[in-house]
């Protein structure tokens, strides 16, 4: 019996998590950054030279020299979870096509192996 409450209570708090995070990604009410007039609606990844767009809910990143997007990360990620680490919200860009600001997004975001970041991040959680 007491298995079976463990279990229960257990499939509660994991169910409830996974809702939680998901709600995040699927919250259409973008912020708006005043000195920009640009919503907040991509996240940059630095270790990937990728993009989340809050938007669309589609991940866009590079893949054999082409940008694509599409609704999961291809299996040559390894697997990356938005819900381990840390990107960055985009708050002066909200066309389309953010991978054309790539270069500018490398270099004012660089990625840092060891979590010393010297911009604000976001954690995706």
């Amino acid at each position: 019996m007491k298995t079976k409450k463990l279990l229960i209570v257990l499939a509660l708090v994991f169910s409830t998590a996974i809702t939680a995070q998901v709600s995040y990604l699927e919250n259409n009410n973008l912020k708006f950054n005043a000195s920009s007039g640009c919503q907040v609606r991509y996240i940059y990844f630095p270790n990937m030279s990728a993009y989340y767009d809050k938007l669309e809910n589609q991940y866009i990143f590079q893949e054999k020299g082409e940008w694509r997007k599409a609704d999961e990360l291809p299996t040559l990620y390894g697997g990356y979870s938005l819900y381990s680490n840390i990107g960055v919200e985009i708050t002066d860009y909200d066309e389309d096509n953010p991978f054309t600001q790539i270069k500018q997004h490398r270099k004012q975001y660089p990625y840092c192996s060891k979590g010393h970041f010297t911009y604000t991040t976001v954690a995706i959680r």
